[in-house]
């Protein structure tokens, strides 16, 4: 199986990078997350690739990040996605964005991607929420970047909200909202203070 490519992009286009490795020239499906992170044409570019092989065809799908490429191989795991559904989802939210809205169990945020309707959105939700880290997608979601693994204070947060009473998906929109207005809380005492007053 075809882990990355790297070579020229030749072209590309919003839904295709055509890729020049060694004189091989790869057609390469991306999404607009991708897209937006591919060099100028004649450049130098590295994709991420998932080989999708069935019986009429083999298709790569390519991916700027790793991470995009794991959420793309989750996706197409969950019952009635395929390869350009979830290709679809991907170009609709951002990794960030699409985590933390299976963490929170927002179907109508998922559902708002074309060509994905609410019982497509519910079986996501209900599939991969157990593989989402809320703490990470938070994190993820405040910076716009991907989370990295320090979330000891977000986790503490969270469950000193729920200790409080609050349930658990409230108290990770309390805390999404705090890190929005407050993105330099670096303890748990200053984040649950914040989490409290903008809830």
């Amino acid at each position: 199986m075809i882990a990355f490519l790297k070579g020229i992009l030749e072209e590309k286009t919003p839904s295709v990078a055509l890729l020049d490795v060694n004189g091989v020239g790869y057609e390469v499906f991306i999404s607009l997350s991708t897209y937006d992170r591919l060099p100028a044409s004649g450049s130098p570019c590295k994709l991420y690739i998932y080989h999708h092989i069935r019986e009429d065809a083999q298709l790569l799908f390519g991916f700027a990040q790793p991470g995009e490429k794991e959420m793309f191989r989750r996706l197409i795991e969950v019952n009635g996605v395929g390869p350009k559904l979830a290709l679809s989802v991907l170009s609709g939210l951002t990794v960030s964005e699409l985590s933390l809205a299976i963490s929170e169990s927002n179907v109508k945020r998922i559902s708002s991607v074309h060509g994905i309707g609410k019982k497509t959105a519910e079986r996501i939700v209900v599939e991969l929420r157990d593989k989402i880290n809320p703490f990470e997608a938070i994190a993820g979601a405040a910076s716009g970047k991907p989370a990295e693994p320090q979330n000891a204070v977000l986790r503490d947060t969270v469950m000193a909200l729920e200790s409080l009473g609050f349930p658990h998906d409230q108290a990770c929109k309390m805390v999404k909202s705090a890190i929005d207005a407050f993105p330099d809380s670096k303890d748990t005492e200053t984040l649950l203070r914040h989490a409290l007053n903008t809830k």
